[in-house]
This record gives structure tokens, sequence and C-alpha cells, in this order.
């Protein structure tokens, strides 16, 4: 990986609200299956406060990439861009892209333990008995397809083409126009 800093500055914190002690840094990388990136890091010593952020620097077509999850591919690396929407339709799992929204590279297993920790979040914030037995039905089923006990679909639609699942078994289709005007990117967008 080649880094280039682009700028380093100290700011006041957001966290602790002391001027001139918290460091930004950014720097220009190229990461395998992601291509260039600006990485932002905010650091104080003061208060410990951290924040990093990953922001895609290239566009490329959209994407719609598919695999099979099974106990012989968890360990397959998946590369989710902040603008991707991520799904498991057999689980009725849907993660859509937010403001905050970050990109990152795991593996399927990863993802797996990702929307687990959200289900989990899901219990105790919905206490309704419906949300409640859903989230445990997915809670589940999530837990058999890490334990690899049964198969389902990942499926990654990206109208920015940025995201990637590193297998010859992954499928790299077109987004039909129709899917990709409602997809969401996380992004704020002003129109005249």
């Amino acid at each position: 990986m080649n880094d280039e800093t682009i700028s380093e500055m100290t700011i006041k914190c957001p966290a602790c609200g002391i001027e001139g002690v918290a460091k930004s840094i950014m720097k220009e990388l190229e990461i395998p299956h992601f291509g260039q990136v600006m990485e932002t890091t905010l650091l104080c010593p003061n208060c410990g406060f951290k924040h990093s952020d990953i922001i895609a620097l290239e566009q490329n077509d959209p994407a719609k990439y598919v695999i099979e999850i099974n106990k012989n591919n968890l360990s397959v690396r998946v590369v989710r861009s902040q603008s991707a929407t991520v799904i498991i339709p057999e689980i009725g799992i849907k993660v859509e892209p937010g403001p905050k929204s970050e990109g990152y590279v795991t593996n399927i297993e990863g993802v797996l333990t990702r929307f687990e920790d959200a289900v989990k979040k899901a219990l105790n914030l919905f206490e309704d008995d419906e949300s409640q037995k859903n989230a445990k039905i997915a809670l589940s089923e999530l837990q058999e397809l890490k334990k690899g006990n049964k198969t389902a679909t990942l499926i990654i639609l990206d109208p920015f083409g940025q995201s990637n699942v590193v297998s010859e078994n992954a499928q790299v289709l077109e987004i039909p126009e129709e899917e990709l005007r409602d997809l969401k990117t996380g992004f704020s967008i002003i129109e005249d």
C-alpha cells in the first residue's frame, strides 16, 4: 500500500473542545480491490477521542455483487464501500447506507457478525412482540450461517461500483436502471 500524507494539522477537538490539541491527518492510499481512497484520522491526546474514515476517490460503473454464503467460503474477502447496500434476502436483512455510513474490508463471516450485532441492538431497542420474534429468528439464522449449517445469498448493491467480493464464485452484475434509481447512497444530494 502506497500512502502519501496530504494534510496534517492541529484543530479544536470535537469531543473535549480544547483548541489546538487534536491532530487531523489526511492520506491518499491505494487499497487492493478498493482503489484510490482518502483516509482521514482525527486523534486527541487530551481526551483520547479517535475517529477514522475512508472515502473512495474513484467512481466506477454501478455493480451488484452476488455470492452464495456456505460453510466453504466464510473467509472470502468482502469490500463494502460507504455507499453500498448489503442484503441477505433469505433472512430478510438489509442494511442501507446513511450519512454516517463507513466502508469496510472484512470477510463473509465478518459481514454476518456485523448483521448479528445490529440484530442484537434491535432486540434491545424494540420491545414489541413482533419485533422481538423477528429479531430472534434472524439472529438464529445468522448463527446457523456462521456455523455452516445453512446457505443463503449475500448481495451487495453499489451505485458507485466501489465494493467487491473477492472470489471467482462471486457474480458481478449490472444494476437495472429502475433499481438503481431507488438505491440509497448515504450522501445528501441538493438539486437546483
